[in-house]
């Protein structure tokens, strides 16, 4: 048996005299078990997991480059399945990389032919019924496959690089837009972006958070940056350096899908954080698991002896609205008070009160963006 680094992050297993497919399924979730544990490097603990894709000879190709192209294929299959795990190769792949690569290209295009488009969450203080923030949402018209979902196409910008170009262009728009509704009355509006693992390790991304901030002549504190429990986990030294550059710019940090990841009580003192956002995950069962009503009881009182900001996304029903409200999480955000929506339909909205009882907002100001969930992640 042969192990190679074939280039970046990526290595091949050659396997011979294997005796059945059986053998191979067993060395694929060996090497996946092996990379489970966390790796300490200097003072840094490092989580790894593997996408493998596996092609056999003769079935899947005859000679190595076409082993290889089908193992590769078979491998972003895996990863479209959600990482850590393996697949093998089928012809079906096939069609599926062609229709990815099509889209890569397609994407490549797409910030200078002006496909993206923002839209916006509303995030809401149940106590008063006021908009408070929005949660700006990346995402792209593609002329021939319409409103193409950000699962599909942000990994894409990450593994490209064109994440970076992205991000910018995010960052500038939502800050434009947030200035075009202080000067219309809403001072206090903020808006909250999220930040990939790529921008996130930019050594230069606080300056030019800075640069676009003050350019577009907005509060610092009227923008926030949400970053992953698992992405600020990572490298705890560096990750407090880039935190504290972010925070220096003014700009307000906040803890994304908090309590799906392994943050202890002791990294998140040390960070300079200023909310902490409950993931949908706790809430969607709310009243019905009491665990997860425990548990979502806990990071509130949690982020409170920590003196955080708390809002609760994924908030759609007003059995969920009124048990957060008692808990002490006032702010919250999901499709009982609007889903993702234009700038143009959240002009509308900040033009009506928001609805408590039935938690449905004005049709106009709903209607364009159901189909089209999600927002821009590691």
């Amino acid at each position: 048996d042969t192990v190679a680094r074939f280039g970046g992050d990526e290595f091949v297993v050659l396997l011979d005299d294997l005796g059945s497919v059986t053998d191979v399924t067993g060395i694929a979730l060996k090497i996946l078990e092996v990379l489970k544990p966390p790796f300490l490097v200097g003072e840094a603990t490092l989580h790894v997991t593997a996408s493998i894709g596996i092609s056999l000879f003769p079935n899947d190709g005859e000679d190595s480059g076409t082993l290889l192209k089908n193992a590769d294929t078979a491998m972003y299959r895996a990863k479209d399945l959600g990482r850590n795990n393996y697949q093998f190769y089928s012809a079906d792949m096939s069609a599926r990389a062609f229709e990815r690569l099509t889209l890569e290209n397609s994407l490549r295009h797409a910030l200078e032919r002006e496909q993206f488009v923002l839209y916006y969450q509303p995030q809401i203080d149940v106590r008063s019924g006021k908009i408070i923030g929005a949660e700006a949402l990346l995402r792209w018209k593609h002329p021939e496959f319409g409103l193409v979902a950000p699962a599909e196409f942000v990994p894409l910008l990450e593994e490209t690089g064109l994440i970076m170009a992205v991000g910018e262009w995010v960052l500038r728009r939502a800050c434009s837009q947030l200035r075009r509704w202080h000067d219309a009355g809403h001072a206090g509006l903020r808006v909250a972006l999220n930040l990939s693992s790529r921008q996130f390790n930019d050594r230069n991304l606080a300056r030019v958070v800075e640069r676009i901030v003050s350019e577009c002549g907005v509060r610092p504190d009227c923008i926030e940056l949400e970053i992953t429990e698992g992405l600020i986990m990572q490298q705890t030294r560096t990750t407090m350096d880039i935190l504290s550059a972010l925070n220096q710019t003014g700009i307000r940090l906040g803890l994304d899908d908090f309590g799906t990841g392994y943050s202890s009580l002791s990294y998140l003192r040390r960070f300079p954080l200023d909310t902490l956002k409950i993931d949908r995950s706790f809430v969607l069962d709310i009243p019905a698991d009491p665990d997860d009503m425990a548990i979502t009881q806990a990071i509130i009182m949690m982020g409170r002896s920590l003196k955080l900001d708390l809002i609760a996304e994924g908030v759609e029903t007003p059995e969920q609205r009124d048990f957060l409200m008692d808990q002490g999480c006032p702010v919250m955000q999901g499709h009982l008070f609007g889903h993702p929506m234009s700038a143009e339909d959240f002009d509308v909205l900040l033009a009506r009160p928001i609805e408590q009882k039935g938690g449905q907002m004005p049709k106009r100001a709903t209607r364009d963006a159901r189909g089209a969930p999600g927002k821009v992640r590691r």
